[in-house]
């Protein structure tokens, strides 16, 4: 398509799910997702966030454990509905009003937690949701804001809705000709005046990298901050990275229908490190730098020199999100899972990254395949698939950080995924008589071969707080979507056709 700067139309289109003014001195924001097998106990993950000098936190959901932990601890969060609550609230304001005190009055009260924001629903209005809470987003909007007036909260606690930046869209192909799609602009106006009017801010999520996945033509330095790539000239402005570019589209918008001062958030922004040839540890530590000293040094876009605040996302790793979009899904985290550093972060006055403290962890043992096994063994594609079928194999796929494992080595992290993700009871390493138990770690860290390649060791969860496994949520946003069939069966086609060679 040549260099026609189109694919800054193509990034508001793609872009998934960067309050007013600078995040000052209180440091950095995050996204505090919870879709884990073996979930870091909260309290280790608001020790995580303190240390590392994260002041704000996003969290997809009220999740109970989540907020109790960041009671008294200064911490500003911003609290998710899910979308499969919209209807409810847009039917009643007595739902509002019961889910207000349960989930913001009983948590700021009783727990001392700094609610600041309300976050009605992820990403409705996903042109792949099709009309589907078109009709409820806003009325739900308009409860909990009544709600929170009722509690006496109206003040304290603010309104906003996160949105895909595919909301907003540009025919010129540059930032200035930025407008809300036509087929929710009446909506998005009454939104916009209900936000403005009640002290709100719009909330909107800018992921470079899906626009670097969905175009092969677009140029990769311009999703990076450090880069040599050619700037967007856009008459006096010239945009040198994406996220300045989507970020005025959305203000251009914002200004031409009369609302320019409307402060905006971004909710999400990041560089996943697996399950993709461009999710990698390099990328992502480029990426997120970038993003971190910009972030230090109160750097605004070009259309808006005070800076907007920006949720990297995300903190950990989650291995039960949907692989929907791609198996790079499951690998958002600055840390690992566990919450050990993935890479290198100067997070501000030459201050590194320091993982979490306290984590427990199952024996030191992993699944493997046995030595005497055969790869030609009839039973061995259907052990494989039942495994991945439970467990997250994305690191074993095209590009992945385990995707160069030979035949054997793949087989053995497939059975260790599993066996790890079940706790490493009895009975879970047996796969016909093609796996056994070992002590020696076959991570091929330990022979000099894929650094970044390793076979897990779960959180022991029977040493921690009760646990909570991740509830489905089916409408809470696109990339909660399930196919984890579907790319489990391609996984298990590539694994095999490998196991034949």
């Amino acid at each position: 398509m040549g260099f026609s700067y189109l694919w800054v139309l193509l990034l508001c289109i793609v872009g998934e799910g960067l309050v007013k003014g600078a995040l000052g001195v209180g440091g950095l924001a995050c996204n505090w997702g919870t879709r884990s097998t073996h979930p870091l106990p909260p309290s280790i993950v608001v020790k995580l966030l303190k240390d590392n000098g994260f002041s704000k936190v996003k969290l997809f959901e009220a999740d109970p454990g989540a907020l109790q932990a960041l009671g008294g601890t200064g911490i500003q969060v911003m609290v998710g509905i899910p979308n499969e609550l919209l209807a409810p609230l847009a039917s009643s304001v007595t739902v509002a009003e019961n889910w207000v005190s349960k989930n913001v009055s009983y948590y700021i009260s009783k727990n001392g937690v700094d609610i600041r924001y309300v976050a009605v629903a992820n990403e409705p209005f996903l042109k792949t949701y099709k009309d589907t809470f078109l009709q409820t987003t806003y009325p739900a909007l308009q409860n909990i804001q009544a709600a929170l007036i009722k509690a006496g909260l109206g003040r304290q606690v603010k309104v906003t809705i996160p949105l895909n930046a595919d909301v907003y869209q540009t025919d010129s192909g540059l930032p200035s000709g930025g407008n809300f799609r036509s087929d929710i602009h009446s909506l998005m106006m009454s939104i916009l005046k209900f936000l403005s009017d009640n002290g709100g801010a719009l909330t909107i999520n800018i992921y470079p990298f899906l626009s670097l996945q969905a175009d092969p033509d677009f140029p990769k330095e311009y999703a990076f901050f450090n880069n040599t790539s050619k700037p967007v000239v856009d008459g006096s402005i010239s945009y040198t990275n994406v996220l300045d570019a989507n970020f005025d589209t959305c203000i251009a918008a914002l200004e031409k229908n009369g609302f320019s001062s409307l402060p905006v958030i971004v909710g999400e922004v990041g560089w996943p490190t697996d399950g993709d040839p461009n999710a990698n540890i390099e990328d992502a530590r480029r990426f997120n730098q970038g993003l971190v000293s910009r972030i230090l040094a109160g750097q605004g876009s070009p259309k808006r020199s005070t800076p907007p605040d920006i949720y990297i996302f995300g903190l950990i790793d989650e291995d039960a999100k949907s692989t929907q979009p791609g198996n790079f899904e499951r690998h958002w985290g600055v840390f690992n899972f566990d919450g050990s550093i993935k890479y290198s972060l100067d997070i501000g006055r030459g201050k590194a990254l320091v993982p979490a403290k306290g984590v427990h962890y199952l024996a030191r043992q992993w699944c493997i395949m046995a030595p005497d096994a055969s790869p030609s063994d009839p039973n061995l594609a259907q052990s494989i698939n039942y495994a991945c079928s439970y467990a997250d194999c994305t690191s074993l796929g095209y590009g992945s950080s385990c995707g160069m494992l030979d035949a054997r080595s793949n087989a053995s992290y497939a059975f260790n995924m599993y066996y790890q993700t079940m706790d490493q009871r009895k009975g879970t390493c047996e796969f016909s008589n093609l796996s056994v138990t070992t002590t020696v770690d076959p991570s091929p860290t330990q022979n000099g071969q894929n650094r970044s390649c390793r076979f897990e060791i779960m959180i022991d969860l029977g040493k921690h707080e009760k646990p909570r496994r991740p509830r489905s949520s089916p409408a809470a946003g696109l990339r909660e979507h399930s196919s984890h069939k579907v790319v489990m069966v391609l996984l298990v086609l590539v694994l095999v056709s490998t196991l034949m060679i």
